[in-house]
């Protein structure tokens, strides 16, 4: 059986970028548990609005935020009032100057943490699990997606003995 590496990595720098663009010697695990508090904070705040990725740039007195979202109504607010709003929250994470940047996705059916979201979303909402799982694979692959695999496990229909069901479609590398 082949291993396993993890499918962000192994892309970082080839295809994926970095979430967090910066250096440090001295201040790096403190500057990475910050990092870590702002980005469960912004989830936490921003959980309707389909947050997938936040990306961080610092420098010495500024910290740069860029929030990649499905629905940038939602995070800016009428008027900026929610920018103003995260900026509020974040004083208590951070001491320094905080600049946000909101990047709209512009196909929220083609990024797997906004699938995933949508589809934990509908089964909290009792919607049937194999219709919320094929209507998911059929979005993304009508949107051009090369291939999706979906599971989803647990007590699915309020069974008694949990298990594990999945839907597959096109290619998938075995990485992932």
């Amino acid at each position: 059986m082949g291993q396993k590496v993890n499918p962000h990595g192994i892309r970082l720098g080839i295809v994926k970028d970095w979430d967090a663009r910066w250096y440090a010697d001295k201040d790096f695990a403190q500057n990475l548990h910050e990092d870590i508090k702002i980005r469960d904070y912004l989830k936490k705040s921003l959980q309707t609005a389909g947050v997938p990725r936040v990306e961080t740039e610092r420098s010495k007195n500024r910290l740069k935020l860029t929030i990649h979202t499905a629905k940038p109504g939602m995070v800016i607010g009428r008027g900026g009032s929610g920018i103003e709003q995260i900026k509020e929250g974040l004083k208590g994470l951070t001491e320094k100057r905080v600049d946000i940047n909101i990047a709209e996705i512009k196909q929220p059916d083609l990024d797997a943490t906004l699938v995933a979201e949508n589809i934990a979303a509908q089964l909290e909402r009792r919607i049937a699990f194999r219709r919320a799982m094929k209507q998911a694979v059929g979005r993304t692959m009508r949107l051009g997606a090369k291939g999706i695999k979906i599971a989803v496990s647990g007590r699915l229909g309020g069974a008694e003995i949990a298990r594990r069901e999945s839907y597959r479609e096109g290619s998938i590398p075995l990485h992932t």
